[in-house]
């Protein structure tokens, strides 16, 4: 009976499906939905533009991003000689397991050669004219990674060499793989400190999808065919979109943004900033899937490269430390190991190296506009669960158009507002 009793109050206790007390968990109709409006407002805002502007994507607009004159690849000539700096590491390696110089004087090379490799760049793309913006953040950003890089080369090999000469501290495996993985790689053959220090090492290390020196990284067993054909198609396809959406996109809404900025004329500024907001998040997600999922992929495949960890769910952040913590994990991990005792803020080096030195000196300004992108932080100190991620959210697809514009408005008035034909154009 009294079973009974609590069937029938169970039967009468109900909640609603979309009641957070309920029980039902299977939304995906809701989710297709969700998916289907998006594609048609998304379909009914490109045919909208095609209609206005035409089709405005250019091959030679895309090359002329890279370069100024045909005859003339300044971005490629730096990257090119960017092997200097390698082949000065490697000798000093070398010599330092020789014993042919001092502990004292191959530091003061190493500061010498990190500090020539950041300045170097930066001196020729502000003092060359040549050097478009786009051509000189992709030289930056080679340099950037290769000072990364080679710090990481310098303080593995000191290491080992503190394990080989005094036994004081033994070398572990780097955060870029667990030790299981190298251990189950039966193929792979082990390579000891000086062993290491070779043209062939050092190389694989320079275009390896990693941050962090290992002397043995974990390797697969094969190339396969399928999978590497499929991320290069994928490179192929997502990056032609990335242009598409810029040219045809972003460029028209950006140069009629320029009038409202100027006269200072809010309600059409923020309409203008709404516009934006939807292809430069797509433009941003469709890079990120380019850069982290479908590149590193490639090339890790091609290298034989066995850690594909190169991000994690950034998209569940309810704050924006653990979004920068997780949407790049190699340089979170490189900033884990020279710095972990030093409790520094990745955020912040994140930060100030992509942003400052990858953006205000192609763009040859410095501006710090890109610092008021993280709204969600102050918003995350109050908010957590979902209002929290829809906080990050909300700061990366309000936040970057905010940033774009300020960044193509003061470009515009320091470098373009005296050329009659750009000032026309806009």
């Amino acid at each position: 009976m009294g079973n009974l009793m609590e069937q029938i109050k169970n039967r009468l206790l109900q909640e609603s499906m979309l009641s957070s007390a309920s029980s039902f968990k299977n939304y995906r109709g809701i989710l297709n939905w969700c998916v289907v409006m998006l594609v048609l407002s998304n379909a009914r805002l490109f045919l909208e533009n095609l209609l206005r502007y035409g089709i405005l994507v250019d091959p030679i607009q895309v090359v002329s991003l890279f370069l100024k004159d045909p005859y003339s690849w300044p971005a490629a000539c730096l990257v090119i000689v960017s092997n200097v700096f390698i082949l000065v590491a490697l000798y000093t390696e070398r010599r330092l397991a020789m014993g042919s110089i001092s502990e004292k004087v191959g530091l003061l090379i190493y500061i010498f050669n990190l500090t020539i490799i950041l300045c170097f760049p930066m001196v020729v793309v502000l003092k060359l004219p040549s050097i478009t913006p786009v051509g000189g953040a992709f030289a930056l950003g080679v340099y950037t990674i290769l000072f990364l890089k080679l710090y990481s080369y310098k303080d593995v090999n000191r290491w080992c060499r503190e394990r080989t000469q005094a036994k004081a501290r033994s070398l572990s495996r780097s955060l870029s793989c667990p030790s299981s993985s190298f251990a189950s790689s039966a193929m792979q053959s082990h390579v000891s400190y000086p062993g290491n220090l070779s043209l062939r090492d050092m190389y694989y290390f320079v275009f390896a999808p990693t941050l962090c020196y290992e002397l043995n990284f974990p390797r697969s067993e094969s190339i396969r065919m399928g999978f590497l054909l499929r991320r290069l198609f994928e490179m192929t396809y997502f990056i032609s979109n990335v242009l598409s959406v810029v040219f045809q996109w972003m460029v028209p809404v950006i140069r009629s943004s320029m009038k409202p900025l100027q006269e200072m004329d809010y309600s059409r500024m923020t309409e203008r900033l709404l516009r934006l907001a939807v292809p430069n998040h797509l433009i941003w997600l469709i890079f990120f899937y380019w850069f982290f999922h479908s590149s590193m992929n490639f090339v890790a495949e091609l290298l034989r490269f066995g850690d594909r960890e190169f991000y994690h769910d950034w998209w569940n952040s309810e704050t924006i430390t653990y979004f920068w913590q997780n949407w790049n994990i190699p340089v979170h991990k490189w900033c884990l190991r020279p710095l972990r005792n030093l409790e520094f803020n990745v955020f912040n080096v994140s930060k100030f190296l992509c942003l400052q030195y990858l953006v205000s000196v192609p763009l040859r300004m410095f501006r710090l506009w890109a610092f008021i992108l993280p709204l969600a932080w102050f918003v995350a100190r109050f908010l957590r669960g979902n209002y929290g991620n829809a906080a990050v959210w909300l700061s990366l697809i309000i936040g970057q158009p905010i940033a774009v514009l300020m960044y193509v408005h003061d470009y515009y008035v320091t470098h373009c507002e005296d050329d009659p034909t750009i000032a026309e154009a806009l």
